[in-house]
């Protein structure tokens, strides 16, 4: 069994309310709950909130909402380990039954490409160790270029490479940043107390396709990209 899990905590500070936030007309949420909806390998779409008021669209967007996550569950600096082990655990409580694959989608990933699940879910079958699918894209910004600065001088971040800021462009290794469009995690994984486990398979995507909401101006650029 394959269910998705949509985390949607109610105290945003960079963007109030931003989960159910308008979008082009629609909640931000409901981006997100529609992508779940419409793959025909999800069992189950599950929104997992600590608020009725969010609960309660993300029913009308035809999710389904279960259970109301924990308060203790809920803070800005709640990791995402402890709220997709709660949903996994109490979902298999309430339904008695194993669940095999959750899908982490974040909400504020609303410009998802198509497929994205299918793709996920078939690198799992391609690769039988794997204890989790995630997307990333090629990194614009290069660990070998990055300093850290202590007192009046920097050195580099980079420690095992020789001057690694010196290097030209071309030797330059590629290096993958993770985005938040999703993630795709074994029930294995989640119960030895990861998300991502040891075996982490990538779902290489364009920057093209990437759009994560922090705050108000990616707000605005989604809206010009859906517009």
């Amino acid at each position: 069994m394959i269910i998705s899990v949509i985390p949607a905590r109610s105290g945003s500070k960079s963007i109030p309310k931003k989960n159910i936030k308008l979008l082009n007309g629609k909640p931000l949420i409901q981006y997100s709950i529609d992508y779940s909806l419409k793959c025909s390998l999800v069992t189950s779409t599950i929104v997992s909130t600590d608020s009725e008021e969010i609960a309660k669209i993300a029913r009308q967007c035809g999710a389904k909402v279960p259970f109301i996550r924990p308060l203790k569950l809920a803070h800005d600096d709640t990791p995402d380990y402890p709220v997709i082990r709660h949903a996994l655990d109490t979902l298999e409580y309430l339904n008695d039954e194993k669940i095999d694959v959750i899908i982490l989608l974040r909400p504020t990933s609303p410009l998802r490409s198509p497929g994205l699940i299918e793709r996920g879910v078939e690198l799992l079958k391609l690769f039988p160790k794997a204890t989790s699918v995630r997307s990333v894209v090629i990194t614009n910004e290069h660990p070998y270029r990055q300093w850290k600065i202590s007192d009046k001088y920097m050195t580099g971040y980079e420690k095992e490479v020789n001057e690694p800021y010196n290097l030209p462009r071309q030797k330059l290794p590629e290096i993958y940043f993770q985005t938040g469009d999703i993630e795709i995690v074994q029930r294995n994984t989640l119960l030895n107390g990861s998300i991502s486990g040891k075996n982490v398979v990538p779902l290489v995507i364009e920057h093209s396709e990437m759009l994560d909401i922090d705050d108000p101006s990616d707000f605005c650029h989604a809206e010009k990209i859906i517009g």
